[in-house]
């Protein structure tokens, strides 16, 4: 059984983005995100649609990853809109990883506007016997 520390900001932030999809702020937007776990691995799939690799921005410490990016406004020469519901600009995503993760092993991939990130569980240290000479 692996253990994780809570912390209750994250849960109550989590809590108000899910119930209130315009937590982002006017005209903001944020990633609907999964976050599954295989026996060797982390699998965190972002939908990203109309962003590029240098909008994003991926990192890790102290086992919490970290999704960066900003989805930049359309220029356009209309003079008037009659309805916006496309968001844009900046957001951040951290996610705690409860086990450990290989930081040097961890792949990401865009592709038809899903990131995935593979996040390979660090090797653990195994029991073993030591005789005693």
């Amino acid at each position: 059984m692996a253990f994780a520390r809570w912390d209750p900001v994250r849960d109550l932030l989590a809590i108000h983005q899910r119930l209130d999809p315009f937590a982002a702020g006017p005209g903001g937007w944020v990633p609907p995100v999964d976050v599954r776990e295989t026996a060797d691995r982390y699998v965190i799939t972002a939908e990203v649609p109309g962003l590029v690799r240098s909008d994003l921005e991926i990192s890790l410490r102290d086992g919490d990853l970290t999704i960066a990016g900003v989805r930049r406004e359309r220029a356009t020469t209309c003079e008037q809109f009659h309805r916006i519901e496309r968001g844009h600009g900046s957001f951040t995503r951290t996610f705690h990883l409860p086990l450990p993760v290989d930081g040097e092993a961890i792949e990401a991939d865009l592709k038809d506007g899903l990131l995935t990130i593979s996040c390979p569980k660090a090797s653990t240290a195994t029991a073993r016997r030591i005789q005693v000479l």
